[in-house]
């Protein structure tokens, strides 16, 4: 840019990380104020200590240091681990490829295939890890809300688990491998594919659409995504939220249908 090479830059971004600080100031040995890493490693191990600095912060942003923080990436750590350690007690099984699912672990799929999607985009375009490590943290509690042993529940928790120690290897490649060896026996976790969003997956059967009075918000329905427009102003008429305006003597003058996001109820 000023003229100082003759060829073009071998790079298209400058990221500039931030830096460690403790009590609100930099790192420094001659502050005294450093922390060493050897003692949280033999403490709560290197994958603990990786997981806490990438989530702490953005990498662009300065890091505060908190050992309260390292706690709660051990902790997120154990029930992972426990998660797929009470998967396995159960048996063997293939993840999900197809067949009929409830509409909790369709939910469940959807979200983990947006996580999927997500996490791709944080880590190769945006360098944004702490994001990534929180949408798989997301995954993990919706998994946890799960119930149940028979066949197909137990097939998507596979889907689920091996997907998100694919995701976190990167950043928990220890952990992620002795998980990986137990989900999928026999193999490494290095030498899997990267997982790729199915996008049947994400296609959600009903929407929830926002019901405003006069263009304030007042409730909320959600309906199959087919239902027609008719039909949706009809719903939106009968709520109880917009029930209340008619009642008031007042008429229903419109009514405006955004497609897959609202319905605006005009009164008067």
């Amino acid at each position: 840019d000023v003229g100082l090479l003759k060829n073009d830059e071998p790079f298209t971004n400058l990221l500039t990380q931030g830096m460690v600080l403790k009590d609100g100031s930099k790192m420094s040995k001659s502050k005294g104020n450093t922390v060493d890493p050897q003692e949280l490693i033999d403490t709560y191990g290197a994958d603990t200590a990786r997981l806490f600095m990438m989530f702490a912060a953005p990498p662009e942003q300065s890091l505060e240091w908190a050992d309260s923080g390292v706690e709660g990436a051990h902790r997120f750590l154990r029930r992972l681990w426990k998660a797929v350690y009470d998967h396995i007690e159960l048996g063997s099984v293939a993840a999900y490829s197809s067949g009929e699912l409830n509409a909790d672990l369709k939910n469940l799929r959807r979200q983990l295939h947006l996580t999927i999607e997500k996490v791709a985009d944080d880590y190769g375009r945006r360098h944004s890890f702490n994001t990534a490590i929180s949408s798989v943290m997301e995954l993990m509690n919706a998994l946890a809300k799960i119930e149940g042993s028979d066949e197909t529940t137990r097939q998507v928790r596979q889907e689920v688990l091996q997907n998100a120690a694919l995701l976190l290897s990167p950043i928990v490649p220890h952990i992620c491998q002795a998980l990986w060896a137990e989900l999928c026996p026999n193999t490494h976790i290095l030498e899997a594919a990267w997982p790729v969003a199915d996008q049947s997956a994400m296609e959600q059967d009903t929407i929830e659409y926002v019901i405003q009075v006069n263009g304030k918000l007042r409730g909320s329905i959600t309906v199959a995504k087919s239902t027609a427009k008719d039909e949706l102003e009809k719903l939106a008429l009968e709520q109880p939220c917009v029930q209340k305006y008619i009642e008031d003597n007042m008429s229903v003058r419109k009514v405006i249908v955004v497609p897959n996001k609202l319905i605006n109820v005009v009164v008067g």
